[in-house]
């Protein structure tokens, strides 16, 4: 349990004690900044701690997200701040430094004076935006009637739903999600529920809608249909009991980006197995939509890692190219109509259940691949254009996240050491390499030794586009360009092979390879940095997996089952390489507490 130090006599009438406990904290009562310090020392350093002044008058919410939100060190509204066990030393401090008046001044504010001073310390205290929420220290009477009359104005219970659901949702999930999932939501807090839990629920009625697809029959892609939907309705809704009970946790963030991924992916796989019972063979498409969405997702991720460090350094020059989009913006059927046609997670599902249970998997393969190669080219020319009129270097964090999810072997590395020199533009570089690379599988011979030379000439280009920090208006491309090749290659090797499953052993191993990219991503997200060297040594890297992959080919290929094989095999030894160090780090992982918003795709 956590403590709370209430400072100075207590107010009449005031329920902030009960409050207080009602919050999760242990309360003890303080005079002053020295009888603070003692009870903060009797408080177990792996505890969280906070400090209230005790004529603290505003709505419960508000103190709850001061003195409950895991995510931050130390955090603080009027009257009121918490700290967190790696923001104590800071706290104890702050305290020592605070004035000790011989008599207690009416007009003294120590939780103020104490975070101040923790922000002079260098610890980031967070200040929620508290809105219509009152969170105030009267000082007498006429203003502790008038912040009474404030709390009692505003409903604390709505404002709490209403910041639970996302601010920048998709049309379908603002319009038909949301309005419902709240009070699912409460319902799930009220019962102890985590997010966790409804997470796990939201996985495991997706496989079973996978299931239902898989079965071909006209009646389980109906069910399908329908369990995606709710699948979708927990998925809205573990976030908003996140953000409604402030139950924030890094675990939680990877559970609920990584399921995403694996709940799509599943459900394709299903309705590939059922439209394979009717004879109709849709691996390919299936793993089109796959690469297609993952390709896209990557251009979201590169494009936001490399401008989360310095927006600031494109200035004005952004201002240009964003002055379109701004007027959009102020007119409201822009903003949603904008929403939709990027084909967002909930606009995306909407369709897939609707033509599943209308029409066929090959309809809703090809709904998915139009749909979203449509929305890729809207969004990516639009972060090209920003890009060009870019002016100036991207920082080190920039060029170290973008390095991170490209993901490069020993063979890329080797080469980029040698050519380090070459004034080789990187997204150049990686494009030709692309080119090359699915041209030459696209074409050549099926086994051909031809595609094997072509990885090869692919792995040193890879290299020189990697072999000076990623800095350019434009290398935000680089990722993307390399996920497009290997995702691609591997697709073309296995439906151009004409071997018996390989195009399902080829959706396997790129499902295995898109969760570790999808696992880098979010470890970037989290402060952590990319996964360790030697994950990318032992997996290959995306050179090393491609060329692999061409040699496989041309060995295997007209050798019956044994190409399937491989790729299984290579699928299974991925997988299990990349899932159990996955595992280890988001359980054990000193990550600070976050709740992934979610891409809006």
């Amino acid at each position: 349990m956590s403590t709370a130090i209430l400072t100075g006599p207590p107010a009449p009438g005031s329920s902030l004690d009960g409050d207080l406990r009602s919050l999760g904290f242990h309360v003890r009562w303080a005079t002053g900044a020295e009888e603070a310090r003692t009870l903060l020392a009797a408080v177990p350093a792996g505890e969280r701690v906070a400090l209230v002044d005790s004529r603290f008058v505003g709505h419960r919410h508000a103190l709850r997200l001061a003195l409950t939100d895991p995510r931050f060190p130390a955090a603080a509204v009027p009257g009121a701040l918490s700290a967190q066990p790696e923001a104590r030393p800071a706290l104890v401090r702050a305290l020592a430094a605070a004035p000790a008046p011989a008599a207690p001044a009416p007009d003294h504010d120590l939780t103020g004076t104490v975070a101040g001073a923790l922000d002079a310390d260098g610890v980031a205290v967070h200040r929620p935006a508290l809105g219509t929420l009152v969170a105030a220290v009267p000082t007498d009477a006429a203003a502790r009637h008038e912040a009474r009359a404030a709390v009692d104005a505003v409903d604390d219970e709505a404002v709490r739903l209403r910041s639970a659901v996302k601010a920048h949702d998709g049309f379908f999930t603002t319009f038909f999600i949301s309005p419902y999932s709240r009070y699912i939501a409460r319902w799930c807090a009220r019962r102890g529920l985590t997010p966790n839990q409804v997470t796990t629920a939201s996985l495991l009625t997706a496989l079973i809608a996978a299931g239902c697809a898989a079965t071909g029959e006209r009646g389980g892609y109906i069910a399908a249909g329908v369990l995606l939907l709710v699948s979708f309705v927990l998925d809205c809704t573990d976030g908003q009991l996140a953000r409604y009970a402030l139950k924030y946790s890094t675990m939680g963030a990877w559970l609920d980006a990584t399921f995403d991924r694996a709940k799509e992916y599943a459900f394709y796989a299903g309705l590939a197995l059922g439209a394979a019972r009717n004879g109709d063979d849709v691996w390919t498409l299936a793993l089109a939509a796959m690469v297609l969405m993952t390709c896209r997702h990557v251009v979201d991720f590169s494009f936001n890692e490399s401008n989360v460090a310095d927006s600031a350094a494109a200035g004005s020059t952004a201002r240009t190219s964003l002055a379109l989009s701004s007027k959009l913006d102020g007119v409201g059927w822009t903003v949603w109509a904008r929403r939709m046609i990027i084909l967002p997670i909930g606009e995306r599902w909407a369709m897939i259940a609707v033509l599943t249970a209308a029409t066929s998997p090959r309809i809703v393969f090809w709904a998915l691949i139009v749909g979203c190669a449509f929305a890729a080219c809207y969004t990516t020319a639009g972060r090209l254009l920003r890009s060009v009129k870019r002016r100036g270097p991207r920082t080190d964090r920039a060029a170290r996240a973008l390095a991170d999810l490209a993901d490069s072997g020993p063979i890329a590395l080797a080469v980029a050491r040698i050519t380090r020199r070459l004034p080789v533009p990187a997204p150049v570089a990686a494009l030709l390499g692309a080119a090359l690379m699915i041209s030459v599988a696209a074409t050549a011979p099926v086994g051909s030794w031809a595609t094997v030379a072509a990885a090869g000439g692919y792995a040193v280009l890879a290299g020189l586009a990697v072999a000076r920090p990623l800095k350019g208006a434009l290398d935000w491309f680089v990722p993307p360009f390399f996920r497009a090749a290997e995702y691609t290659t591997v697709l073309l090797l296995a439906a151009r092979s004409d071997v018996p499953q390989a195009v399902p052993a080829a959706f396997g191993l790129v499902a295995a390879v898109a969760y570790h990219h999808y696992d880098t991503v979010y470890r970037i997200r989290g402060g952590t940095g990319a996964p360790p060297a030697w994950l990318v040594r032992v997996t290959g890297g995306h050179e090393g997996r491609t060329l692999l992959v061409a040699v496989l080919a041309a060995l295997l290929t007209d050798r019956g089952d044994d190409f399937t094989l491989a790729l299984s095999a290579l699928a299974g030894a991925l997988a299990l390489v990349v899932l159990v160090e996955s595992i280890r780090f988001w359980v054990s992982s000193g990550a600070p507490a976050v709740h992934d918003e979610g891409e809006t795709a």
